[in-house]
């Protein structure tokens, strides 16, 4: 690394994009991946749909014990 960088001609903001979204990754283990990749595909589903499924039902389930 340099010991110093020259910003002066810097743009403050230039990528900025207040509309964006930031879609957080998630790894899942192997052995979950492998076997959710499986019944999602037995399903004719994308892995992203069977995983926002199954924290939905979750979700409900914890609200529900509230």
């Amino acid at each position: 690394m340099k010991d110093h960088y020259d910003f002066s001609k810097g743009e403050r903001g230039k990528f900025y994009r207040p509309d964006a979204i930031f879609r957080l990754p998630v790894y899942l283990d192997e052995n979950v991946q492998s076997y959710l990749t499986a019944k999602a595909n037995a399903k004719g589903i994308d892995l992203s749909d069977l995983v926002n499924d199954l924290l939905r039902r979750e979700i409900e389930i914890i609200e529900a014990v509230k």
